[in-house]
């Protein structure tokens, strides 16, 4: 175990548990600032006039508006990115409470404008004081007040971004510039700014005092009051770190013994989603027992606990069960010294100290209790000499024989680790008798081990083949297939909660949908849209060509693409494509070294120009709109949260960040010489980039034209949005094609993104999705036969 920090003289720990301290002086701040915001707004209604448009007037002619755009706009920009940054750092620091403090502020800030927005124009009846409207122009969310300035207000001052100063000032200069350009295009006056970031500052105090920040309470007097209700009054209580599944450990010293002290918190159940998970993917009765609610959590731990006493395991003896609150129960049990099995020296890992493993696992075994967690940090030895096992959380009572085979399993694989295979079959063989080590063999697989020796197996790869040899040797007559304990695959989870979802969407987007309007598309706008399907294939032909290490022809180039859409149906998106690509380089005189980087190199270029078009498109999205307010459209805002998710989650979680570069490393491995080669020869780059800019303007055009056809015109920035967004999820999409994903996204993108209804968007999106998809397979099956022929892929 982790050796913690003492308790500090006031009684509180780092494990204590929290609680919501919350600073007068931020009520205090929000109330003063509430109440000269009162007065002025009163004023405000008191003195309604006409704006001041003259002075509006003067203002504008001072600087050109394409230059306060441009200026505006690259400030906007940087603010929602370095918002994202802040809040991808939040997430990796795990600090939810100061997340959810900044983000709750920035939309009351929005919300709150909106409301005196509304309030004011009602009051006033549209005769706002020049003071503080400057232009008729605007629409609710930016005259008088400007929402959105107050509401990235409301998130600085809420985030408080102090391990990041250069992130915080240049936010504030972000939101300067923003500032700046709405005043000097005279769309507002100072006053309503001044007010608008008042506003934000307001939120922000008001729920920097309501959420409040984490603090530690007190913990010593409780655990003293219930450990002297059981009659073991403590000296001290010294924290020694948590478990795996977020319990809090303690080490009491009392006036005759010490004690071990666990917590149980209702909000510290780390395993819980490890269990259900693991309980989707195997089957019963190899599944572990997911355990919802502390109570139960006590419950089942205190019943295995009794139980391996009963059976005479030397596991540590639990001694009270207490409660410190609703959410929180207290274990103690007996102090135990022990050496976890990892800090046992060789030479005492004998066949004598081995025998004494197994022995305690028969004591379980006899009684029908099943460990379930075997592994080197849930074994230990005793100052005593004998063999304890801990950690009796996920055990099972009444456990059947596929349970204990489990068990054997386990400790066989445990004790390989240590001494190697032979020595750990042998040691089965003399404890459990060659019956059950034969009986055992279709159990030697990574699936129904622990989590623990599931990653310590990640640097033995052959250990488990290597101990189903030895198990055959000893008892050749053992079954040899493996047994079946996987329920699904995990990427079978993942596809049928993916078609799951995407059925949902879909079924909530045909609601009310006519679906007679798919027969009735307007023939140019159609036409227009196949010429623009074609346009794509043409488009990825050149984007090969560009990146090629080796001369390629256009029309045999234009064969391959078209083969990919044919190849693309039975594959999830962008891996067929990338195989046949890299396969038709090789062929052509290309090394697959080189074949593979080509590839790379174009799949990085599309990621290069894709996130930067997505931010751009979602950017001008909002300049559609009447008025200067040079505030961001709610779809860039829409965007810049889900790419600070997606990056967050990459970086947070290993096994998706591991996942992420196995899958992209093939792709992008001899990528960096093949870009130096390409710097040295311009043509080809800029057929490449040329190439890689008119797929994706191919695509956005031939989804526009799909809209237009069904007689709604969205604009092509708002399709691009839509189209960008749409695409990305489909290339994470497990199904071929992106199937179902895609034309959830899309349909769903051009509802709430563009406004497109329900009506158009969906007859739009399968005429998209029949001319970019399905049209190609028949022609792409027969050039995919073609070249295959010509020996070509």
């Amino acid at each position: 175990m982790e050796t913690g920090q003492a308790v500090s003289a006031d009684g509180a720990s780092p494990a204590d548990l929290h609680t919501t301290a919350r600073r007068p002086t931020d009520l205090l701040m929000a109330v003063i600032g509430s109440g000269v915001l009162f007065l002025v707004l009163l004023f405000a209604v008191l003195t309604s006039g006409p704006p001041g448009t003259a002075e509006a007037e003067e203002l504008r002619g001072l600087l050109p508006e394409s230059l306060l755009f441009i200026a505006a706009g690259l400030a906007n920009i940087t603010v929602i990115l370095l918002i994202s940054v802040t809040v991808v750092e939040r997430l990796l620091r795990r600090a939810y409470r100061q997340l959810v403090r900044a983000l709750s502020a920035a939309a009351l800030g929005y919300v709150l404008v909106l409301c005196l927005n509304a309030a004011l124009i009602a009051l006033t009846a549209d005769m706002l004081p020049g003071f503080l409207s400057a232009s008729d122009a605007g629409g609710i969310a930016s005259s008088p007040l400007h929402a959105y300035l107050a509401a990235v207000t409301a998130y600085l001052r809420a985030a408080r971004p102090v391990q990041l100063p250069r992130v915080a000032g240049a936010m504030t200069l972000g939101i300067a510039v923003t500032a700046a350009s709405v005043v000097l295009s005279g769309y507002t006056t100072v006053v309503s700014l001044l007010l608008t970031f008042l506003i934000g500052l307001i939120c922000a105090d008001l729920v920097f005092y309501l959420v409040g920040s984490g603090a530690q309470a007190p913990l010593r007097p409780r655990l003293d009051r219930e450990l002297s209700r059981f009659g073991m009054e403590p000296l001290s209580l010294t924290p020694r770190g948590g478990d795996a599944e977020g319990n809090q450990h303690f080490v009491a010293e009392t006036v005759g013994r010490r004690l071990d002290v666990v917590l149980l918190r209702a909000d510290m159940a780390n395993g819980v989603w490890k269990r259900l998970l693991t309980r989707i993917a195997l089957r019963d009765p190899a599944a572990p027992p997911v355990l919802l609610g502390v109570r139960r959590r006590v419950e089942h731990t205190a019943l295995l606990e009794y139980a391996a006493g009963a059976a005479g395991a030397a596991t540590p003896r639990l001694l009270a069960v207490g409660e410190l609150d609703l959410g929180t129960a207290v274990l103690v049990r007996e102090h135990v010294r022990s050496r976890a099995l990892g800090d046992v020296t060789d030479d005492t890992f004998d066949d004598a100290f081995v025998d004494r493993i197994w022995d305690e696992l028969r004591l379980l075994h006899r009684h029908r209790v099943a460990h379930r967690n075997l592994s080197a940090a849930t074994i230990a030895l005793r100052a005593d000499g004998r063999v304890m096992f801990t950690g009796l959380s996920t055990g099972t009572i009444a456990a059947g024989p596929l349970a204990l085979s489990l068990d054997t399993a386990a400790l066989i694989t445990t004790i390989a680790l240590r001494v190697g295979p032979r020595r750990a079959v042998a040691s089965a063989v003399r404890s459990a008798g060659t019956e059950t080590v034969a009986a055992t063999l279709p159990f030697i697989q990574g699936a129904g081990l622990p989590l623990a020796l599931r990653r310590a197996l990640r640097a033995h790869r052959t250990l488990l083949g290597r101990i189903r040899e030895e198990i055959s040797l000893v008892a050749p007559d053992a079954p040899a297939q493996a047994a079946k304990v996987e329920r699904m695959r995990p990427r079978a989870v993942v596809s049928v909660v993916a078609a799951t979802v995407v059925g949902l969407v879909l079924a909530y987007q045909l609601t009310g949908v006519d679906l007679s309007t798919i027969r009735n598309p307007s023939a140019p706008w159609a036409w227009g849209a196949l010429a623009m399907s074609l346009a794509c294939m043409l488009a990825a032909a050149l984007s090969l060509i560009g990146f090629s290490p080796v001369r390629i022809a256009l029309w045999r180039t234009l064969l391959v693409q078209f083969a990919a859409s044919f190849i693309r149906i039975a594959t999830p998106a962008g891996l067929g494509s990338l195989a046949i690509n890299t396969r038709y380089l090789a062929r052509s005189g290309a090394t697959t070294p080189e074949a593979v980087a080509a590839v790379g190199v174009s799949q990085l270029a599309g990621l290069i120009t894709h996130v930067p078009l997505l931010l751009l498109f979602a950017y001008l999205a909002g300049t559609a709109y009447p008025g200067g307010d040079f505030a961001p459209s709610l779809a860039l805002l829409i965007v810049a949260g889900a790419l600070s998710l997606v990056v967050a989650a990459v970086l947070a979680l290993p096994r998706l960040r591991r996942a992420l570069l196995a899958r992209a490393r093939p792709y992008f491995r001899g990528v960096l010489p093949q870009l130096l080669d390409l710097i040295q020869q311009p043509r080809r780059l800029a057929l490449g980039m040329g190439g890689t800019l008119l797929l994706t303007f191919s695509f956005v055009l031939c989804l526009y034209f799909s809209v237009v056809a069904f007689g709604h015109d969205p604009g092509v920035v708002a399709i691009g949005v839509v189209f960008l967004a749409g695409n990305a999820i489909g290339s994470a999409a497990p199904s071929p094609g992106g199937i179902g994903a895609v034309e959830a996204a899309l349909i769903g993108g051009l509802t709430a993104v563009a406004g497109v209804p329900a009506a158009v968007a969906l007859p739009a999106v399968l005429l998209f999705r029949v001319l970019t998809f399905w049209l190609p397979v028949l022609p792409g099956w027969a050039a995919f036969s073609h070249l295959q022929r010509v020996e070509a892929i």
